[in-house]
C-alpha cells in the first residue's frame, strides 16, 4: 500500500531502505511549532478568501492547536513512516478533526509549506542569537569598565608588542560581536519574506490573498516569484556565513582564554564552574569550556560548506537534496548558541591577576615604540632614524639583560647623546597607555568612556 497522505500514485510502499534515506522526522520535528504556525495562517486566510468554509477553518484551526498542546505535554507520537514533520501533523489532524483536516493542505505544497517553516525557525533563532550576543557584549563591556586601567602586554605574532589596558582588549570584542549583530539583523532583513502561497512551484489557481498570510506570520511581503519561493535557501547559507564569523570570532577569544589560563601566562583565573580536572593528574584545571568553543567553531564552519556544496548544482525548483539544509542548520545554530552562553559565563566569570598582567606587560621591550616616539616629539628626530636609534638602546639593554627604564641616562646617551631624563617618564607601562589617547586608543580614560557608550547602548 501506498503512503496515505501522498500514495494514490503508488500501489505499493516504499522499500525499507528508501524509508530510512527518505525520512527526516528524527530532526525536524524541530519546525513543529512553525509548521503549526504556518498552517493556522494559511486555514484562515482560505476562510477568509471563502476557498474553506468558516466551520471547517475553525475546525482545523482547534485540531491544530490540540496538536500543540500534544506536542508541548510529550503525548504526541512522531511516526517514521510519515516522513516529516507536515505529514505527522496532518495525519494526527485528520484522526481529530476527520476529512476535514484534509482541506488543510488546499493551495499549498509541502515546498512551500517546508520553505515557510524554515524561514520562521530560521528568524526565530536568528533574534535569539542577537539577545545571546547582546548579553556576551554586556559581560564583556561590564568587565572592561571594570578594568579600564588594568595594563597587559598587547601582542603581535604573539609576541609582546606594547602595553595596552585589560578592558581595551575585552573591547575589542564587543565591537567584534557589534559587527556580528548588524550581519545578523541584516541577514534577517532579507530573509523576512513569505514564500507561502508559492505551492510546489508555480502558485496556485486558488484565489489566496498572500499578503494576509505574510502579515499574519510577520514577513514584511510575500516573495514575488514562486519558483524563488520554494527554492530559495540564500537566507539559510547567509544566516550560517554570519554564524561562522560569529564563531570564528568566539574561537578567537576561547584560545586566548586556553593561552591565559596556563601557568606560561597566568593572565587569569578560571573558576570550578568552566574547568574540569583530569582523571590522572590532580594538580590540572583545564579550561574545557574554551576549549570546547574553539572545537565547535569547526562544526559550525562546516554547515555552511555543507549548504554550499549542496545548493551549487541544483536547478530550480525543489529538489530532495535540500531535505540535506535543515541538520547542519539546527545542528550549527543551536551550537552557537551554546558558544555564546558559555562564553558569557566564562567573561563573567574570569578574575585577572592584575599583578602579573602588569609584570608582563613590561617585557620584551614593549615601550620601544614610547622611546622611539619620544625621540620624534621632543628631538624633532624622523621616524625612521628614531627607530634605528631606539634599536640600538634595546639591543644594549638586551645585552645587559636588563629593560629599557633599567638603563642608566649615560649608557642611553652612549647612543644619542640628546636624551634627556625625561625619556624615562615615558618607559613605565602605565605612562604608555596613558599616553595612547588617540580615539580609539588604550588609554583607560579612552576605554572607560567606550565601555560606558556600549554599556548605554546595551541597556536600551
Amino acid at each position: 500500500m501506498g503512503n496515505k497522505m501522498w500514495g494514490g500514485r503508488f500501489e505499493t510502499g516504499p522499500a525499507a531502505i528508501m524509508e530510512e534515506i527518505n525520512a527526516s522526522i528524527d530532526f525536524d520535528k524541530v519546525l513543529w511549532k512553525q509548521d503549526i504556525q504556518g498552517s493556522k495562517a494559511h486555514v484562515e486566510m482560505l476562510a477568509q478568501r471563502k476557498i474553506v468554509t468558516q466551520q471547517d477553518a475553525e475546525t482545523i484551526y482547534h485540531g491544530l492547536s490540540k496538536i500543540e498542546g500534544e506536542i508541548e505535554t510529550g503525548t504526541f507520537t512522531f511516526s517514521r513512516s510519515l516522513e516529516d514533520i507536515h505529514l505527522n501533523i496532518e495525519s494526527r489532524l485528520t484522526e481529530i478533526v476527520g476529512s476535514v483536516g484534509g482541506r488543510l493542505h488546499t493551495a499549498r505544497s509541502r515546498n512551500d509549506q517546508v520553505a515557510v517553516d524554515f524561514r520562521l525557525w530560521v528568524r526565530d533563532t536568528v533574534d535569539s542569537l542577537n539577545i545571546q550576543l547582546a548579553g556576551l557584549q554586556l559581560a564583556l563591556a561590564t568587565k572592561a569598565l571594570e578594568h579600564a586601567g588594568t595594563v597587559m602586554p598587547g601582542f603581535t605574532h604573539l609576541q609582546s608588542a606594547q602595553p595596552v589596558t585589560f578592558g581595551h582588549h575585552l573591547l575589542a570584542y564587543v565591537e567584534m560581536h557589534g559587527r556580528d549583530r548588524s550581519r545578523l539583523s541584516d541577514a534577517r532583513r532579507r530573509l523576512n519574506e513569505s514564500p507561502l502561497g508559492s505551492a510546489a512551484l508555480a502558485g496556485t489557481s486558488f484565489p489566496i490573498d498572500r499578503d494576509m498570510t505574510a502579515k499574519a506570520l510577520g514577513f514584511d511581503r510575500p516573495m514575488a516569484n514562486s519558483l524563488d519561493g520554494v527554492s530559495d535557501r540564500d537566507y539559510v547559507i547567509e544566516v550560517l556565513s554570519a554564524a561562522s564569523i560569529t564563531a570564528i570570532h568566539l574561537s578567537r577569544f576561547a584560545e586566548e582564554l586556553v593561552l591565559w589560563t596556563t601557568p606560561q601566562f597566568a593572565f587569569i583565573t578560571l573558576s570550578d564552574k568552566f574547568t574540569t580536572g583530569s582523571s590522572i593528574m590532580p594538580q590540572k584545571r583545564n579550561p574545557d569550556a574554551a576549549e570546547l568553543v574553539r572545537g565547535k567553531t569547526g562544526r559550525i564552519v562546516g554547515a555552511l560548506n555543507s549548504l554550499l556544496i549542496m545548493m551549487k548544482g541544483l536547478p530550480l525548483a525543489y529538489g530532495k537534496d535540500m531535505q540535506e539544509d535543515k541538520e547542519p542548520t539546527f545542528d550549527a545554530l543551536s551550537n552557537l548558541s551554546l558558544c555564546i552562553a558559555a562564553m558569557s559565563g566564562m567573561v563573567q566569570d574570569m578574575v585577572p591577576d592584575v599583578k602579573r598582567l602588569k609584570k608582563a606587560a613590561g617585557a620584551g621591550y614593549a615601550t620601544a615604540t614610547d622611546l622611539a616616539d619620544w625621540l620624534v616629539r621632543e628631538l624633532n628626530m624622523p621616524f625612521r632614524d628614531a627607530h634605528h636609534v631606539t634599536a640600538r638602546i634595546v639591543g644594549l639593554a638586551s645585552n645587559k639583560s636588563v629593560d629599557l627604564d633599567r638603563l642608566s641616562l649615560p649608557e642611553m646617551q652612549s647612543i644619542e647623546p640628546k636624551i634627556t631624563i625625561d625619556v624615562f617618564k615615558v618607559l613605565g607601562v602605565d605612562n604608555s597607555v596613558k599616553s595612547r589617547t588617540s580615539y580609539g586608543g588604550t588609554a583607560p580614560n579612552n576605554v572607560r568612556q567606550q565601555a560606558r557608550k556600549w554599556l548605554k547602548i546595551l541597556a536600551k
